[in-house]
């Protein structure tokens, strides 16, 4: 740093308690219930990973759900389609954003329908025209409304064969059509315009109006930030990011934190967030949380502050797997105790245990009886909002 500031010394139990609040994680109901409370959630957080993989609920859902306990599916449909609160756009994967950021979407959007897109380059013009007529001439449509595509061979894994749809696809990118409703996996999508009744766009923000963006919502929803956690998967921002952080040091507006087990990866944070809330304890909630979860994706983060290395098996061979194929964190108050791997059975209408694994405090014998009270009674409200339509 330019001007020598002494770190703030944080311990990692002080550390899991600030980054929990961020999260609201630590109180319930935090942003109250009903479509009103997915589009606060979306807003505070940032972005709502979406996830296709439904061994159990799509992450999008389980995000939602581990911080609003009324959640229902119909409410994230309300706020995407009818009141036009959140929209899907690319952050570090498809995500929910709030529509109040779409701003500082659109350079991305820019840059796409003037460099086009690496996903998606062998896009032909009259595919495009095509789609385009359509959408304007019919209105909003999904994929399987066009029946007369010739199929094509897929150019990687998770390419379409569908010709249209790779068309829809870029002009998802380049901000043309927006995706206006989900039933279950199956996209809508439609005009922008149209869909958000625009007479004309939002203002485009600025490098600089994004660069700050990207810092005060990893401080907003993360407590305590570095680098890699406000850039994640992002390497471009992280100069822009850099100087943007020096500068609001050298003004007092930043604290460097000196993270108990951090060695040389600096942290930041705002001088109120350096207050921690008290020990959360033995007795805190239990969130049995999505490997999509905010406090999860990072994993690297998450390892350093919790001493937990989850691992994503879903593609490891089933001998080599330690937690399972689809092993949830769970964390009861301030320490993440187990991972579960869940499955659900939605013909025999129950939630299937296929491993249980202790980590961490959890795996101290003692403490595991009433760990697994615990955990069981959240296990049942999670099976009931698995089994919800």
């Amino acid at each position: 740093m330019p001007r020598a500031t002494q770190p703030h010394p944080l311990t990692k139990s002080e550390a899991r308690r600030i980054w929990l609040r961020a999260q609201r994680l630590d109180t319930p109901a935090a942003f109250g219930e009903g479509p009103e409370a997915t589009a606060a959630a979306v807003e505070h957080l940032g972005y709502v990973q979406i996830d296709t993989i439904n061994v159990i609920e799509r992450c999008h859902h389980h995000i939602l759900f581990s911080r609003i306990p009324n959640y229902r599916r119909a409410d994230l449909r309300q706020a995407q389609s009818v009141d036009k609160s959140v929209f899907e756009y690319w952050t570090h994967a498809l995500s929910y954003v709030s529509a109040k950021d779409f701003r500082y979407f659109i350079p991305d959007m820019k840059l796409h329908k003037r460099e086009g897109h690496k996903w998606f380059a062998s896009v032909s013009p009259a595919d495009m025209r095509k789609v385009m007529r359509l959408l304007k001439r019919d209105g909003a449509l999904t994929i399987r409304d066009i029946e007369d595509d010739v199929l094509t061979e897929k150019e990687h894994l998770w390419a379409s064969r569908k010709p249209s749809k790779r068309a829809l696809q870029l002009a998802f990118y380049t901000g043309v059509v927006t995706i206006s409703e989900r039933t279950g996996m199956l996209k809508t999508y439609e005009l922008m315009t149209r869909h958000f009744g625009w007479d004309r766009p939002p203002k485009p923000a600025s490098a600089t109006e994004t660069t700050a963006y990207l810092l005060d919502r990893a401080l907003r929803a993360q407590g305590i930030v570095s680098l890699d956690s406000i850039c994640h998967l992002d390497a471009p921002s992280k100069a822009s990011v850099r100087r943007l952080i020096e500068a609001r040091v050298r003004a007092g507006k930043l604290v460097p934190v000196a993270l108990e087990g951090a060695g040389k990866q600096e942290h930041w944070a705002e001088a109120a967030t350096l207050e921690p809330p008290a020990p959360v304890g033995e007795g805190g909630l239990v969130h049995i949380l999505s490997p999509f979860d905010p406090l999860i994706i990072q994993r690297k983060r998450t390892e350093l502050f919790f001493d937990y290395g989850h691992r994503f098996e879903a593609y490891v061979p089933r001998e080599k797997r330690l937690f399972g194929y689809f092993a949830l964190p769970v964390v009861v108050g301030e320490d993440i105790v187990a991972a579960i791997d869940l499955k659900t059975d939605r013909k025999a209408r129950k939630l299937l245990m296929q491993k249980w694994s202790w980590v961490g405090k959890g795996s101290a014998r003692g403490a595991r009886k009433d760990y697994k009270r615990r955990i069981e009674e959240e296990l049942h409200r999670f099976e009931r909002f698995q089994l919800a339509e």
